[in-house]
């Protein structure tokens, strides 16, 4: 059994991506792993302000929703980003929260795999590549942990627009296969 963190970074009710990730969280609670979901609906994540105290506290300085993120993706074998693809990148709110992560660059941490699910209205297959590049950025700074897994799903942009998409089921299917 692993413990995999779904962190949701969609700020629309109904999105694409967030019904993505509650299809592979489906997927991974069948396989028998302990999932947790976390929406940034409604969290205060500010932006990072550069003052590198995060490097003295080991923790933010900024006192928002983050350090609590933080510590549950620290703890994590598995974390999983979910994210619309805007303008053929990572959502913004998802660049935030990786950039206020930068406290946990000299701590240990449990997560080895981490997976991206991403939605656009575009369908071409090079969509989520920028996204990709930038979460790979993020992985690069934990040596011990890998991209295992993407899954992109394109021509989709109205809310809840991914109902019926065979997507749904190859996201379920990914989750599945964690054990």
């Amino acid at each position: 059994m692993k413990k995999i963190i779904v962190i949701s970074t969609s700020l629309r009710h109904g999105s694409n991506s967030d019904m993505l990730a509650e299809k592979f969280l489906e997927g991974a609670l069948s396989a028998g792993n302990s999932v947790e979901k976390i929406s940034l609906v409604g969290k205060n994540i500010q932006f990072c302000r550069g003052c590198m105290a995060c490097q003295k506290l080991g923790r933010c300085a900024i006192k928002d929703d983050v350090n609590d993120i933080m510590d549950k993706v620290l703890r994590a074998d598995v974390v999983v980003w979910a994210t619309p693809i805007y303008y053929y990148e990572m959502s913004g709110q998802m660049k935030t929260l990786i950039d206020r992560m930068n406290a946990m660059y000299e701590q240990d941490y449990a997560f080895r795999d981490v997976y991206l699910l991403t939605t656009a209205a575009e369908d071409e297959a090079e969509t989520p590549k920028r996204a990709e590049m930038g979460l790979t950025g993020w992985i690069d700074c934990y040596p011990k942990s890998r991209l295992a897994g993407t899954l992109f799903c394109g021509g989709v942009n109205d809310a809840c627009e991914i109902e019926g998409n065979p997507k749904l089921q190859e996201a379920y299917e990914l989750g599945r296969s964690i054990f």
